[in-house]
């Protein structure tokens, strides 16, 4: 018997990551993503301690696109992480274990962080910080 015409099981090209997979490996993305940009916080906090000239470095790099850029997929890490926190939380709870439930708190967990992350960044540059 040959083993050459046997498919791979599961193969890429018939298995399709449930959403609900993608929210938990996304979860975990962004927590250490919260991480990273937590280290780009401290470094603002020992700039403004340190002085002027620090902190107008760190303010610099953090006003550049790159910085902001940074700054917007922290701020989306930060309420993807809090939404789905939120979501383990009635899971704890024993809440919400129904397949239709899980599904569609997966897609309210994605809507509520984009939209919290736009309307904060929205909010912020309409009050003119930079």
């Amino acid at each position: 018997m040959s083993s050459q015409n046997r498919p791979l099981s599961p193969h890429l090209d018939v298995y399709k990551l449930p959403l609900t997979g993608i929210i938990s490996i996304s979860h975990r993305m962004t927590g250490v993503g919260l991480s990273v940009g937590t280290l780009l916080l401290a470094w603002w906090l020992i700039a403004a301690a340190t002085g002027a000239e620090s902190y107008t470095t760190v303010n610099g790099f953090l006003g550049s696109w790159f910085g902001k850029i940074l700054l917007f997929l922290w701020s989306f890490a930060f309420f993807f992480h809090l939404c789905n926190g939120i979501r383990h939380l009635f899971w704890d709870a024993g809440k919400g274990f129904d397949k239709a439930d899980v599904e569609k708190t997966a897609k309210a967990v994605l809507i509520a962080s984009v939209v919290l992350t736009l309307l904060t960044w929205v909010i912020a540059l309409a009050g003119g910080a930079s």
